[in-house]
C-alpha cells in the first residue's frame, strides 16, 4: 500500500520558550543525541513509509540541518525521500496559517504521488507506533479518516482534542480542548485524546481541506476534526492496540507524551532514564534513530575487528 506522510513541524512552540528562541520545537534536543522530531520520523521509516514531507516554518534552519545530516544519508532507495518543505512564498499571504493550511498549500504533492493513503502526523511527541497497523484498521473499517487516540485521565483531557466514539470506534463527536471532556463509554475515568496523528483517504482529505478553507478554517484540531462526524466515515484508532516488538515488561504500555511545555518535556526526559525506564530508547527491534545512534553505527562500521570478533567468525 502506497502511503505518503506530511509531518507537521511548523509551530512556534511558545510554551517551550526560551528553548524555542532559536530552534523550532521539533528540532529541540531531547536526550543523548535524540531530537524531538526523531520519534515521528523513526516511526514512519520503521513502518516502511518512505515518502515523507516535513512541513516547517518557524526557525527552520536547525531542523533542515538535522534532517540533512541524519536522515537523508539513511535513504538508500532512490524513490525514498524525507524533504523539508517551507511555505512557497515569504509574503504574509503564503505563510502557513495553521496545520490544515500547511497541508492544503502542499496538496499538489498528493496529486503528484497518487497515494492510497495520506498520513498527517505531528512532529513533537515521544512514542513508538507501527503506522501500518493503524492503516490496516483504517482499511478494515473502510474509513475516510482515522484518528489515533490515546487514553488519558479525564481530569487531564481538557488539554487535548477529545474524541467520543461508539463501540465500533466510529467518531460521533470531536471537541478541541473541551471544558467537560466526554469519557470513554466503558471507562468513565478516562477520555480518548487525539494524538494529532491522522490517516486520510486522499480524496476525503482534499475535500475536508477545501471545506475548511471556504469557512476560514486553517487548523486540523480546531476546524477540520469537529466536522468529521457529519461529513466522513471517521474512526478512532485506539493506540493501546498497537504492538511494537522489543518493548520490555518494565516499560509503560502505550507510552505517549506531548512535550509541548517545559514541564512535560522534563517529565518525558526523566521517563527515559534509569535502569528500567518507562520508555526505553534502546529498542533494536524498533529503533529510534538519533545523532548518537548514527555515531554508534559509524564507530561499529569503522572499527577494526578484535580477536574476539575473529574467533567468532
Amino acid at each position: 500500500m502506497k502511503i505518503i506522510a506530511f509531518v507537521l513541524a511548523g509551530g512556534e512552540g511558545t510554551r517551550l520558550h526560551p528553548l524555542t528562541a532559536e530552534h523550532a520545537k521539533p528540532a529541540l534536543p531531547f536526550v543523548n543525541g535524540f531530537r524531538i522530531i526523531d520519534f515521528v520520523l523513526s516511526n514512519l521509516v520503521n513502518s516502511k513509509i518512505s515518502t515523507i514531507y516535513v512541513l516547517a516554518q518557524y526557525k527552520p534552519q536547525s531542523l533542515a540541518e538535522h534532517i540533512a545530516a541524519l536522515w537523508e544519508p539513511q535513504l538508500t532507495d532512490p524513490s525514498s525521500r524525507i524533504q523539508l518543505v517551507l511555505p512557497r512564498s515569504a509574503s504574509p499571504g503564503q505563510k502557513y496559517q495553521g496545520t490544515a493550511d500547511a497541508v492544503y498549500q502542499n496538496r499538489h504533492l498528493i496529486e503528484r504521488h497518487r497515494p492510497e493513503l495520506v498520513a498527517v502526523f505531528s512532529a513533537d511527541h515521544v512514542y513508538r507506533m507501527d503506522v501500518r497497523q493503524m492503516a490496516d484498521f483504517h482499511l478494515r473499517r473502510r474509513a475516510d479518516v482515522t484518528v489515533a487516540a490515546v487514553r488519558v485521565p479525564i481530569e487531564k483531557a481538557s488539554s487535548f482534542g477529545v474524541i467520543a466514539a461508539d463501540m465500533e470506534g466510529r467518531i460521533v463527536e470531536f471537541h478541541e480542548k473541551p471544558r467537560r471532556p466526554a469519557p470513554i463509554s466503558r471507562d468513565p475515568t478516562r477520555a480518548y485524546a487525539s494524538m494529532g496523528n491522522y490517516l486520510f483517504d486522499p480524496n476525503a482529505l482534499v475535500t475536508l481541506l477545501e471545506g475548511a478553507r471556504k469557512s476560514g478554517g486553517a487548523d486540523f484540531g480546531r476546524d477540520v476534526m469537529p466536522t468529521l462526524p457529519r461529513c466522513s466515515r471517521a474512526f478512532a484508532y485506539d493506540f493501546a492496540s498497537n504492538r511494537i516488538p522489543g518493548v520490555r515488561p518494565y516499560e509503560e504500555t502505550a507510552y505517549w507524551r506531548d512535550v509541548g511545555t517545559i514541564d512535560s518535556l522534563h517529565e518525558a526526559q526523566r521517563d527515559v532514564g534509569g535502569f528500567q525506564p518507562r520508555f526505553d530508547l534502546w529498542n533494536p527491534w524498533w529503533p529510534i534513530r538519533s545523532e548518537g545512534h548514527a555515531e554508534l553505527l559509524r564507530k561499529l562500521r569503522n572499527r577494526k575487528p578484535s580477536l574476539v570478533d575473529l574467533a567468532g567468525s
